[in-house]
């Protein structure tokens, strides 16, 4: 059937999928509130977020979304309050996939836990929000999609309601985003008391219109961005906004941990993309307010890419080492906003873009091998982790993949993303020198990672172990998704060609 045939709402679907997926989670929970049938519950997750990942796959290769095809391209709805285009279904597929992999980790690893059909029914309304964000074409409905995202997300960080550390962890999370949340409202209305315009394309309008106005309001307008950039910068964990992370990911169930560092970061990410390219285009902006945007973002980037490899290097808690990693490569993908004013900084931000979509394997089943640690009983320290490669090779082996990858070794899909990264760097920079600054940087923190990242495979496959253990359990689910994710990682190679193609075509289709 084509796409043309379908009513226009559905070009929502994949965003639609799971906000129904969550309905009947919830529907199965009033049945029977006790109900125990992980399977059921799990399977029910599972299938929903593949759903939503075959749709958004279908949508980008029938064309919805891309310009320059006949009959059809990108879909507004509701006014323009949401958009459909590539830049949208490429990060609804980035996280219908990482929540596939959670929701079938977390199989297992709930299986003592009382409160199954919230947890999952809680995953999927926060995947819903991200696909909604990605979707999102106003100020008012990024807010909400926002807030859809954080609130369920609060509550599962928290949802170890027996462990103090999972509760206070939610609690710091719930605190410190709560500001951030007030932090982006009370800038959403800076910018449109200085515009008069809450749709994204009108903002723009008003800004390259001229209007004397807005030129008054200068101040004003600039605020409101500067207030936009700290709330996006605290979902995307960067510095100076990032002290929640390492508290949240250390205290979360592990697969929850996953889950916010690559599908809400990912969230993240495409709301800065849509805010600064598509409301702020830089010529009027910075003729507005005075001052060139982008500056903040290079300040972000290597602030922050710089802080959290530091910090990850002297960490002996392996979660808290992958949040502080997580901190670093949003730095790398901040190189994509910073790039922004120069001449091909679309394609830096396709790059970016692309490193996401790898980061998105990688990371994730580096947090799931966290989480079968932890099914394990393992300690969370290196040393506990020492010797695991001789009775669990298979998932040690993908431990290897995923960190060797997120350091940037050859020839693993992170060193390709990051090349791309770089060279797209060097490239605009012909324009812009400060960004050959941003590129040393990312040099420079890569070649850092790798000491923390090559110190976890040391201590897997090198390192005797401190204690003898018993038989290690097999978990199906878990060793399913890890395994899944390392595939994907690796795949990522040969297909890197064309996924790269579809990444730079929705940057520069965003950007133009």
């Amino acid at each position: 059937m084509a796409v043309l045939e379908l009513p226009q709402w559905m070009a929502l679907a994949p965003a639609l999928i799971l906000a129904g997926t969550a309905l009947v989670l919830f529907l199965l929970d009033s049945i029977n509130p006790h109900s125990t049938n992980r399977t059921l519950l799990a399977g029910v997750a599972v299938v929903g977020s593949l759903s939503s990942l075959a749709v958004a796959v279908w949508f980008t290769a029938a064309g919805v979304g891309a310009t320059g095809i006949e009959n059809y391209g990108v879909i507004d709805l509701m006014g323009g309050q949401f958009i459909v285009d590539q830049l949208a279904l490429y990060f609804m597929i980035i996280i219908a996939i990482v929540t596939a992999l959670v929701t079938v980790a977390s199989h297992d690893y709930l299986r003592d836990h009382t409160y199954q059909a919230e947890y999952y029914s809680l995953v999927v309304l926060a995947a819903t929000g991200m696909s909604m964000m990605a979707a999102s074409n106003s100020l008012v409905t990024i807010f909400i999609a926002l807030e859809l995202t954080s609130l369920p997300s609060y509550a599962l960080v928290a949802i170890l309601k027996d462990n103090r550390g999972s509760v206070e962890a939610g609690l710091k999370y719930f605190l410190i985003g709560a500001l951030s949340s007030a932090i982006f409202v009370y800038g959403v209305s800076l910018v449109y008391g200085a515009t008069g315009s809450l749709q994204l394309t009108d903002i723009a309008a008003v800004l390259e219109s001229g209007d004397g106005a807005v030129g008054e309001m200068g101040g004003l307008l600039g605020l409101g961005i500067l207030m936009l950039i700290g709330g996006i910068a605290f979902k995307t964990a960067s510095v100076p906004f990032h002290f929640w992370a390492p508290e949240a990911y250390e205290g979360a169930p592990a697969p929850i941990s996953a889950f916010l560092s690559s599908a809400s970061k990912a969230a993240g990410f495409v709301l800065a993309f849509r805010v600064f390219t598509t409301a702020f285009p830089v010529a009027a902006t910075t003729e507005a307010i005075g001052v060139d945007w982008t500056l903040a973002f290079v300040i972000l980037a290597i602030v922050t890419m710089t802080v959290g490899n530091f910090a990850a290097a002297t960490q002996e808690n392996v979660k808290r080492m992958l949040a502080y990693s997580s901190i670093g490569h949003a730095g790398y993908v901040l190189i994509g906003l910073a790039a922004l004013s120069a001449e091909g900084g679309e394609l830096v931000m396709g790059a970016a873009m692309m490193h996401l979509l790898v980061y998105g394997f990688m990371n994730t089943g580096a947090f799931l091998f966290v989480a079968l640690a932890e099914y394990w009983g393992v300690g969370r320290t290196f040393e506990d982790y020492n010797g695991l490669s001789k009775q669990a090779p298979f998932a040690c082996a993908a431990m290897a993949v995923f960190m060797f990858s997120l350091a940037g070794v050859p020839p693993f899909g992170g060193f390709w993303s990051k090349y791309l990264l770089y060279t797209e760097t060097i490239n605009a920079a012909a324009d812009n020198t400060i960004l050959l600054v941003l590129a040393a940087a990312l040099v420079v923190n890569s070649a850092l990672s790798l000491y923390y990242y090559s110190r976890l495979v040391k201590a897997l496959w090198i390192e005797e172990p401190i204690l003898d253990r018993d038989r290690l359990a097999q978990p199906t689910g878990l060793y399913a998704a890890i395994i899944a994710a390392a595939v994907l990682t690796v795949v990522a190679l040969p297909a890197f060609g064309p996924i790269a193609d579809a990444a730079l075509e929705a940057a520069a289709a965003v950007v133009a």
